[in-house]
């Protein structure tokens, strides 16, 4: 590292996006790149790359190893980390930033059902679901998300609400965050009339049908074989029209309907097209018990989502009880038996988590810490890129050739360094052009009471 750090933010402020430049000596995870390294590029023992980045226009056009001419204008980043703009594919816009206004949720599933039911109902109409999806959607944006895949309620008489207000705030956002949607309701709400009527507002939006399992039946069955039939319900309504599905699944200590998911899956052939989040009770499972379900997993091509931060929040809480364990999937042994894992940031600031900004780089290296995804740390940062952009097929989280120049910048020069700091100085390259985003102030989050 050169003796004399020049502020980043000084040298790239005058970018816009339309010129050609060169990003020289930048140091890049190689678990962030979209290709394989470039040929004589130095890679370093967190796995970082040293490569010099041509951007042309909005785009980045070539990869070089460290120390390649150019006759471009050029700026030197002294060895600094550079990554891909985020990749959240777990959130929930439309539940955000009504701490406090909503009840109270003492931290625990239940009071926070309860909670977001009572402010759901009392306020979720149209300027108060663009009001708060518009301060998430700017938190994200200032943080460096390219793209989230937000869970909607849905529940007869809100889902059409929320949805236009979703539509109209992709609409908005168009350019600046790429957004999906997937409908969220219970399980047993696709028993009805209303899970037919649900599909196709889904599917004339273009977004994922959803929902939330649970681990035995209802009123109106006897256990988990009333769950088979649940879902075979879903699948049909998703294969009439063609959606891809992602489910909230065993969100508890003690459940067990991701088996049923994946029998699902392979039995109406959607291997590769279903997510499921959360997942907290395959933790606990007898290890051979755990081994037989990684493999159905893997055997239905099931995608998965963690979601450390919450669930840490809500798992395990008991008043004046220490919690005895971490509520997150066993990570490692799904990525060792080949199942695309990502890590996601869930709720903000409301009832099922009372904290939290979208800031996809604080949830990665939360998890990092949480799961134990160091020592070796190389290949971690793919989970909030890579792997998320292509678990929701989204075109971002990585940097290749060709691919947007939505980057983000830090006063760091190894992995371990961008852990160890907030980097709430990051600066960041929206298409090529600076970006620069503030947080919003709370004071524009006036909601009605």
């Amino acid at each position: 590292m050169d003796d004399q750090v020049i502020p980043l933010s000084a040298q790239i402020r005058r970018l816009d996006g339309r010129g050609t430049v060169a990003l020289r000596n930048a140091r890049v995870p190689q678990s962030l790149l979209a290709d394989a390294a470039p040929e004589g590029a130095v890679i370093e023992a967190d796995g970082s790359a040293r490569v010099d980045l041509l951007l042309q226009g909005d785009r980045v056009a070539e990869i070089r190893a460290a120390g390649a001419e150019f006759s471009a204008p050029s700026i030197d980043l002294q060895g600094r980390q550079v990554w891909p703009m985020l990749v959240d594919a777990h959130t929930h816009l439309d539940k955000g930033h009504v701490a406090g206004r909503a009840p109270d949720s003492g931290g625990t599933h239940s009071g926070a059902r309860d909670a977001t039911t009572r402010d759901r109902i009392a306020h979720w109409r149209r300027d108060d679901l663009l009001t708060r999806m518009e301060f998430g959607l700017s938190c994200a944006e200032a943080h460096g998300v390219a793209a989230i895949r937000t869970h909607l309620d849905s529940h007869e008489g809100q889902g059409e609400e929320s949805w236009a207000a979703f539509a109209e705030t992709r609409v908005a956002w168009s350019g600046r965050i790429d957004l999906q949607a997937v409908a969220l309701v219970p399980v047993d709400s696709y028993r009805g009339d209303y899970g037919a009527r649900l599909a196709d507002i889904v599917a004339a939006h273009g977004g994922l049908m959803g929902g939330v399992t649970r681990a035995s039946g209802g009123t109106h069955g006897d256990g988990l074989d009333d769950l088979d039939q649940l879902l075979d319900r879903l699948f049909i309504l998703a294969s009439e029209r063609d959606l891809d599905i992602d489910l909230h699944v065993d969100e508890a200590a003690q459940a067990g309907a991701l088996p049923h998911v994946a029998r699902a899956t392979i039995r109406h052939g959607y291997q590769g097209r279903v997510t499921c989040g959360h997942c907290c009770s395959l933790a606990l499972l007898p290890e051979p018990e755990l081994d037989a379900t990684v493999k159905l997993i893997a055997e239905a091509g099931l995608r998965l989502i963690t979601l450390p931060t919450v669930n840490m929040y809500l798992q395990d809480r008991e008043a004046g009880r220490t919690p005895r364990w971490r509520g997150v999937m066993p990570v490692h042994e799904l990525r060792a038996a080949g199942v695309p894992v990502a890590v996601a940031g869930d709720n903000c600031r409301d009832p099922f988590h009372a904290y939290g900004d979208h800031d996809m780089l604080d949830t990665w290296r939360q998890s990092v810490r949480i799961l134990h995804l160091d020592h070796p740390i190389a290949d971690a940062p793919r989970l909030a890129g890579p792997s998320p952009a292509e678990i929701a097929g989204f075109h971002a989280g990585s940097i290749g050739a060709g691919r947007r120049a939505d980057l983000m910048m830090f006063e760091a020069w190894s992995l371990e360094q961008v852990i160890a700091r907030p980097q709430s100085d990051r600066v960041l390259l929206r298409g090529g052009a600076h970006l620069a985003a503030n947080l919003p102030s709370y004071a524009q989050l006036r909601l009605p009471r």
